[in-house]
């Protein structure tokens, strides 16, 4: 089947908003109009994405899959229209991916003052899918966190950080110091394969309504700092490893540039 981008974009709508209205007044269409392109847009896909009820909208697993890929569709569809619409005007762009937590904008302004002629972007990763950027087109160089898919891509490490058990401040291990692994033992933990939770907003927000803790990078629990939640060091947690990421086959002069860059300036910031 062909995938119609115009429908598709109607139901990330619909499976953000959770709600026909809201997603209508979105689209600035009206609701019957959305409804009869959402049920059409199922019977394309021959399977059912949502489950409707007088008072919400739900998304089924199909739903959920179907919303994680249109995400990454769609960004790579506006990507490939700013490239030729680059091509067009004559412009040179370089893209950056980050992962949360990791800061690329020291990197990017020392970049930009020697190179004031290419302009630049970023795009925010996903933590389960880190190196899709890289491969799908939407960036050429990324500042990640391993572990993840690294064949046929050039690693640069960058350095190192702790990771930190994330809880309510009113959980018993709260008013600890530090803590060890075996301090975890027997706490309730929303880690992947564990929970696999889509973003980090719901992460935290599961942690402060006490359904678990979490063990995070350090720049990731400073980055969602809130009153209700408190990080300890684990102190016999593995260091996460941080670096640069890029296809083993790209050599622009641009992207050679930028590495350079980045890498003295990354690991500047690590010390």
């Amino acid at each position: 089947m062909d995938l119609d981008l115009r429908k598709l974009r109607y139901f990330v709508a619909v499976a953000e908003h959770r709600h026909f209205g809201r997603a209508a007044e979105q689209l600035y269409i009206a609701q019957p109009v959305l409804s009869r392109q959402i049920r059409a847009f199922e019977q394309e896909m021959e399977c059912t994405l949502l489950v409707r009820s007088t008072r919400s909208v739900e998304l089924t697993d199909a739903g959920k899959r179907l919303y994680e890929e249109a995400q990454r569709i769609l960004a790579t569809v506006a990507s490939a229209v700013r490239s030729v619409h680059d091509v067009d005007r004559g412009v040179q762009r370089l893209v950056v991916a980050f992962c949360s937590g990791l800061y690329v904008s020291e990197a990017l302004r020392a970049f930009s003052a020697r190179h004031p002629e290419v302009e630049t972007d970023v795009v925010p990763v996903r933590w389960w899918e880190q190196d899709a950027p890289l491969r799908d087109g939407r960036a050429q160089v990324a500042y990640l966190r391993r572990p993840f898919d690294h064949s046929d891509l050039r690693i640069i490490p960058i350095g190192h950080e702790t990771r930190v058990a994330c809880m309510p401040a009113a959980h018993p291990l709260a008013s600890r110091q530090e803590l060890t692994s075996a301090d975890l033992d027997g706490e309730r933990m929303l880690d992947a394969p564990t929970r696999r939770t889509s973003s980090l907003e719901e992460k935290f927000e599961l942690i402060a309504s006490g359904q678990g803790i979490a063990l995070v990078p350090l720049s990731v629990a400073r980055s969602y700092s809130r009153p209700e939640l408190v990080h300890l060091p684990v102190t016999d947690a593995p260091l996460v490893e941080t670096c640069l990421a890029v296809l083993a086959d790209r050599r622009e002069k641009v992207l050679r540039d930028f590495l350079e860059i980045a890498t003295e300036t990354l690991r500047a910031g690590t010390t």
